[in-house]
């Protein structure tokens, strides 16, 4: 999976160098961070309407909507330069952290 969300990153960043033409991404960056971050919470709760609606016959479009809000999100770090290797170091942090529930239940943390 990295892979691809690794390819999606670098899609993204060259997209913001090229604008190129009829692309939703140039589009994106060219609008700015408001319309972004305005994608970005439109695209949360979709993902919590069809998570809540969640049928496992019929998963599609809780997938698609996890997938548009993972893209929307690779958009918001290119816009704010974050390079995606930096959020999948503090995921691979977090996944190493063990017995951290009584620590998470003291602090109102959020930890994987």
């Amino acid at each position: 999976m990295n892979h691809i969300l690794n390819d999606l990153y670098e899609l993204a960043n060259e997209r913001r160098q090229t604008k190129e033409p009829n692309s939703y991404t140039s589009y994106l960056f060219e609008k700015g961070l408001d319309k972004i971050l305005k994608k970005c919470g439109e695209e949360c709760s979709e993902v919590i309407i069809a998570a809540k609606n969640y049928n496992k016959n019929n998963s599609e479009e809780l997938k698609n909507e996890v997938a548009d809000l993972l893209y929307h999100l690779i958009v918001l770090c290119v816009q704010c330069e974050i390079k995606w290797e930096e959020i999948e170091n503090i995921l691979s942090e977090r996944g190493k952290k063990i017995g951290n529930l009584k620590k998470f239940h003291d602090t109102g943390e959020d930890m994987l």
